[in-house]
């Protein structure tokens, strides 16, 4: 799309001017990806130049350094403890034997078995003193991937922490030519509760994210590379193996199953389709009500304003697994809300909001209007603060001016809460995108999509992919490697879409406009 100057922007109309930006937004869509790929590339080949310095850097410290820093690269802290820094000396040679004891013990266990995954699964045998056949386990799958993964990365620690070894014989080295003496155990201990205690401070909770996090995250990627399943659980029925991407391919594929279902990839899309819709609606429709709720409690002449904000603060306070199971029955073929449209002579039989796939937008319809009710609470609080901090004296002017209440909102007010809101507005799509409670215990996903695998889970209309995921994994045949697959593609999904819109926020690009 062409770009145009300021003075052509101008003249055109306010329509043409939306038609412009929008444009520009989608067609500004590829680029931003290619920048992103392009930053992975250049990472990439950084990373690797960064690599061949260190190595270079390794080969020399070894070439020119003395003695101790040489038999340093193979006993580890034996540089530190010669030249009398014994605190760190200790360290580093208790690091290398318990490294050694581990990979002697179980860590070299634990490597050769993962690329199999296991060799002997559990087996029949007779037991003499019962006088019967009982099952004996063998080898457990789920363990051999999660011990062979925490091994590597107990591998990348050492290798990571012999570097730091070599580092600081180099430096010690430096040091002592230099004329100067070596800290003490007592500087390193001072160090670590003084110039550096930010590190001690941060290492419990790196360490805390690390095993909650990146490793839970890690292995759920390995395992939409198994067949990981409900007859596959590794250890009491059969073990599991890797399949590649034959997980990716099921997923990702056109060909459909018997009986005329659809296959995954339909299934798929569908349900992408309407999590994006679903989160366009949920975000914007909270935000935009929720913003004309604590306007008008913000308006002068307004009574008991502290009264109306607390009854919307105590609709937050209500437990939302409470609420969303109450509605559900609100909505019921047998609910109140029927019962009430029966009682007043509206419909002349029950209307079954959450289970008419013949016409699924009702039931979509209406989880986004609940949601509505949901979340203007939470906007109002939000928007409330950030309304109260925007300068009077702008309004005043705009009165002034002969601007009308609704130019007001326009020119003030919406672009003061979009350049405050920006980064609220990506992480509440994102969140919603992702937004189990609402969907699962209003609807469970009803009604169901008949047309859908039945392998994928009886997938509903109202279904997200999160509640999909979900429904893989239930059941007797708990398909938990299609649920990484999909857990793997919502990822990419939503860190597009993350990556571009966060690159467009008024917050990142004119971050100097409002200060």
């Amino acid at each position: 799309m062409t770009q145009l100057s300021d003075l052509e922007f101008l003249k055109l109309s306010k329509g043409q001017k939306f038609g412009y930006r929008l444009g520009r937004f989608f067609t500004g869509i590829p680029k931003a990806i290619g920048n992103f790929f392009l930053k992975i590339g250049n990472g990439l080949k950084k990373a690797g130049s960064a690599i061949g310095r260190e190595f270079a850097d390794i080969v020399n410290t070894f070439i020119h350094g003395d003695w101790k820093t040489k038999l340093s690269f193979f006993i580890m802290g034996f540089g530190c403890l010669a030249r009398g820094q014994i605190l760190r000396g200790l360290l580093f040679l208790l690091f290398e034997i318990v490294f050694i004891s581990y990979m002697i013990l179980s860590g070299g266990y634990w490597l050769s078995m993962l690329p199999s995954l296991g060799k002997v699964g559990p087996s029949e045998e007779y037991n003499e003193v019962l006088d019967a056949y009982t099952t004996t386990y063998h080898d457990n799958s789920f363990q051999i991937l999660l011990y062979g993964v925490l091994t590597i990365f107990f591998i990348i620690a050492f290798i990571y922490t012999w570097r730091v070894n070599v580092k600081q014989n180099k430096m010690a080295e430096k040091i002592l030519a230099s004329g100067k003496k070596l800290k003490s155990g007592k500087d390193d201990l001072r160090s670590v509760v003084d110039d550096q205690f930010h590190k001690t401070l941060l290492a419990l909770p790196v360490t805390g994210i690390f095993i909650f996090t990146v490793l839970p995250i890690l292995f759920m990627i390995l395992v939409a590379f198994t067949n990981y399943d409900g007859t596959h659980n590794g250890y009491t029925n059969s073990l599991f193996t890797w399949v590649g991407l034959d997980n990716f391919n099921t997923m990702l594929s056109w060909s459909g199953g018997s009986g005329g279902t659809q296959s995954y990839a339909a299934t798929f899309g569908e349900v992408l389709i309407w999590t994006l819709i679903w989160a366009f609606f949920a975000t914007f429709t909270n935000y935009f009500l929720g913003m004309f709720v604590a306007m008008a409690i913000n308006k002068k002449g307004i009574k008991f304003k502290k009264g109306w904000r607390t009854i919307l603060v105590l609709t937050i306070a209500i437990p939302q697994f409470i609420s969303l199971l109450y509605v559900s029955k609100m909505f019921a073929k047998n609910g109140i809300i029927n019962g009430f449209l029966l009682d007043m002579g509206w419909i002349t039989q029950a209307i079954d909001f959450f289970g008419d796939a013949s016409r699924p937008w009702l039931a979509r319809v209406t989880v986004i209007l609940i949601n509505i009710w949901i979340g203007i609470p939470y906007l109002m609080l939000i928007t409330t603060g950030i309304l109260m901090n925007i300068p009077a004296d702008l309004y005043e002017s705009a009165k002034i001016d002969g601007a009308s209440g609704w130019q007001q909102y326009r020119k003030i007010t919406l672009p003061y809460m979009l350049f405050v809101t920006g980064p609220y507005l990506l992480t509440s799509f994102t969140g919603n995108m992702n937004n189990f409670n609402v969907i699962y215990l209003l609807t469970a996903g009803a009604p169901t999509n008949a047309a859908a695998s039945s392998a994928s889970g009886s997938v509903g209309y109202t279904d997200l992919l999160i509640t999909w995921l979900f429904k893989i994994t239930m059941g007797a045949e708990s398909k938990y490697y299609l649920a990484s697959v999909i857990g793997i593609l919502v990822f990419v999904v939503v860190a597009l879409i993350s990556l571009i819109v966060y690159n467009l926020l008024p917050s990142i690009k004119n971050e100097e406009d409002f200060r």
